[in-house]
């Protein structure tokens, strides 16, 4: 009897921790699939990301709903995917990741942004031996340029490392990445591929079979 109450009682663990570790999981899921949706919406934009400079971008950040809040001082948080272009010209599996960030300077109320981060290098993501880096300190940035057709090569100085394009949902005065830090969300690798985590093995292949990542490439492909 004894024993079967600790198989029973090892069962029950074991069938919950399956289930949480599948709750996990799709939390992961849902954040590819929404990443996949900012890029959607921001294909329909009559205003958006220059196909040229995605072409030529070799990094990718898609940060879904980050929260912009504040009155004189701000702050800034949002969870989201991370993508380089390898050599055969793919992009590779999501690389989990966060933003946090303040500013000070003229902004109020609480917006909702959807932000996608463009970067010159992709080593700026790949090279990142503590994993995380500063927008603004270890990396320039500055806004995009705006239209589908537009040239990136003749209409646009490519001077900075990192172009910034978001769309706002809410009210608000002011939006700077200046000083907002991206780390990577190691727990989230962890629940999503398993042993393989580490973010240089992720960024050097694109062979998840997620239909989730697999909708992600199919998206950015289309804009390109």
């Amino acid at each position: 009897m004894k024993a079967f109450n600790k198989f029973g009682i090892a069962g029950l663990l074991g069938v919950f921790l399956f289930i949480t570790a599948a709750k996990d999981d799709k939390k992961e899921t849902e954040r590819v699939e929404k990443a996949t949706e900012v890029l959607q919406d921001f294909a329909k934009m009559k205003e958006s990301i220059p196909a040229s400079l995605l072409d030529q971008s070799k990094g990718i950040v898609i940060i879904p709903n980050m929260i912009n809040a504040g009155l004189g001082i701000g702050g800034k948080r949002g969870k989201g995917v991370a993508m380089v272009k390898l050599a055969n010209g793919q992009w590779s599996n999501p690389v989990f990741i966060t933003i946090t960030g303040g500013s000070i300077g003229f902004q109020a109320g609480v917006q909702s942004v959807d932000l996608v981060l463009l970067f010159k290098h992709k080593n700026a993501l790949t090279d990142t031996k503590k994993g995380d880096f500063t927008i603004g300190g270890d990396l320039s940035a500055a806004a995009g340029p705006i239209g589908r057709s537009a040239s990136a090569n003749t209409d646009y100085k490519l001077d900075a490392e990192v172009y910034s394009y978001s769309r706002s949902k809410g009210l608000f005065a002011g939006l700077s990445l200046n000083g907002s830090n991206l780390s990577f969300d190691k727990d989230a690798n962890t629940r999503f591929y398993g042993k393989m985590s580490d973010t240089q093995t992720i960024f050097a292949h694109a062979t998840s079979e997620s239909s989730a990542v697999v909708a992600l490439h199919k998206s950015i492909v289309s804009m390109q």
